[in-house]
């Protein structure tokens, strides 16, 4: 397990992303859930942890691709892989990730090491 912050630290519409390779964006909704998916979009080099966060999905800051959260299943192109999606444990009020043992699904020209 990856710790992450106190639950405290992570407000409602907000995201963190942990600096892991490749990197992983947590994500506290609205509602009170918490979600964790690689942080880069499937379609193009950009991180999801700037995007927008709306109910349980969040949108691509460069091209508006929509991910749900807790799938990972791109809702709106141009993305069309999903994200891969992690394990979330809250032990303490500390947030921890357990990352996926899946393989992500990176961009084009992005690989693992350089994400």
């Amino acid at each position: 397990m990856i710790p992450v912050c106190p639950l405290a630290a992570l407000p409602p519409g907000e995201a963190h992303r942990l600096d892991v390779d490749p990197p992983i964006a947590v994500f506290h909704t609205e509602d009170g859930e918490i979600y964790a998916v690689d942080d880069t979009c499937t379609h193009q080099d950009a991180s999801l942890s700037d995007g927008w966060l709306e109910g349980g999905e969040i949108e691509c800051p460069l091209h508006a691709s929509s991910f749900d959260l807790r799938t990972g299943r791109p809702s709106s192109p141009p993305a069309k892989l999903p994200l891969r999606t992690h394990r979330v444990v809250i032990s303490d009020e500390i947030v921890y990730v357990v990352p996926s043992e899946e393989p992500p699904n990176l961009p084009p020209g992005v690989r693992a090491g350089t994400a």
